[in-house]
């Protein structure tokens, strides 16, 4: 475990003062840092700004990335965070980017406060609560969607600002296409067979991370661990890694990573939850893609999606020393931003119920093939790991 260290800490805060300062052309002065965590060796602090020429926020939070990681993740976050700032108010998915230096890599950020995480409400018994939490999920994400769709240039215009090579870097659409040419050979030494139905969507949802009919802004790890819902809606917290891709992969994210914060009480509404999910999704962004209003159309592209994400944090629990896994999670670099994803998972439980989740949700939108796959590589892997 990486410890942040208070003189970290204060380098940080001193750094910020600095980019505020030169911005404001005036002095800044920030105290009382709080440490909010961060994933891997990434420092993320709330201060109080004293000396305020700006007339910013009382409080802010500074972001920094260590500056011997891959320059790349930087620029792509940075990007994102302007891209994002620049929506309309009522399109913005989380914080407002106030300051930044690349040269040592430092965000200066708008705090969203303390208001309630996805995860405690999902985990919570009041099924009600859950309801309208995960409706205003999908609407958030919705929202979003409708207002970037179409955008993708400008995306790139900021990025290509940045770091050389940085628009080509997508580290999960590459991991995934990884874990997707090894699917053959995987489940064949787990003993499951894989239709060529299978295969073939397995293949197409790799193509959503730079193609598909409906592409829109997404922060990447839309999962509960970064939602916050505070008096103003759902805020999404991180934006590491965030670009355009197909919405439905979104949404698909959302389904899946949504199971495993369910408490036992509402684990049994899961299936009216995902319809609520799914639903208000939905009517934020069928006014722009029409063809998402079908029932039929819409259930197999989310399927699809979910099918990718389920198989990918498979790959990952997959043991490495008996010649079965070939794909691991990247975690190195960039500042170990995929192990701190609400998709990865070190508990085999979690991947086994994916998988019973996937077969009912296939079984309830009458695709029997997926639905048979899905509960053929859940019973292997709970043989091979549960029993």
């Amino acid at each position: 475990m990486t410890v942040i260290t208070e003189s970290r800490i204060s380098g940080v805060v001193r750094a910020a003062e600095t980019v505020l300062s030169h911005r404001a052309g005036a002095p800044v002065t920030l105290a009382d840092p709080e440490d909010l965590g961060g994933s891997g060796r990434t420092i993320v602090v709330r201060a109080r700004v004293m000396a305020n020429p700006l007339s910013m926020d009382r409080t802010l939070v500074v972001k920094a990335l260590p500056a011997d990681e891959d320059p790349s993740a930087f620029h792509r976050e940075l990007a994102s965070y302007k891209y994002a700032t620049a929506l309309p108010t009522e399109s913005r998915p989380g914080p407002q980017l106030i300051a930044s230096d690349p040269d040592v890599r430092l965000l200066v950020l708008t705090d969203l406060g303390h208001g309630r995480p996805m995860s405690s409400l999902l985990s919570g018994t009041d099924i009600t609560e859950a309801s309208h939490a995960v409706s205003a999920w999908g609407q958030a994400l919705g929202r979003l969607h409708a207002a970037t769709a179409g955008g993708e240039n400008d995306f790139r215009a900021i990025l290509r600002r940045g770091a050389s090579g940085a628009e080509d870097v997508d580290i999960l659409g590459e991991t995934a296409a990884r874990a997707v040419a090894d699917a053959p050979a995987l489940l064949a030494r787990l003993g499951v067979d894989l239709p060529d139905e299978i295969a073939d969507r397995l293949t197409a949802a790799c193509t959503l991370f730079t193609d598909g009919e409906h592409r829109a802004f997404s922060p990447s790890d839309v999962g509960p661990e970064n939602i916050m819902l505070n008096d103003e809606g759902v805020q999404f917290m991180d934006y590491e890694w965030g670009g355009f891709r197909d919405a439905t992969l979104d949404i698909a994210y959302a389904l899946v990573t949504c199971g495993a914060q369910l408490s036992r009480s509402n684990v049994e509404h899961r299936p009216d939850l995902e319809v609520s999910m799914i639903d208000a999704w939905r009517s934020e962004v069928t006014s722009i893609w029409p063809a998402l209003s079908h029932d039929r159309e819409c259930n197999h592209k989310i399927l699809t999606g979910r099918l990718l994400w389920k198989w990918l944090s498979t790959v990952w629990m997959l043991p490495a020393d008996d010649g079965v896994a070939t794909v691991e999670a990247p975690h190195v670099s960039p500042a170990g931003y995929i192990h701190d994803w609400a998709l990865h998972t070190n508990d085999p439980r979690v991947v086994v119920a994916r998988w019973t989740d996937l077969a009912a949700a296939a079984r309830r939108s009458g695709e029997t093939t997926l639905a048979a796959f899905a509960v053929a590589l859940g019973a292997a892997l709970q043989r091979t790991w549960l029993t």
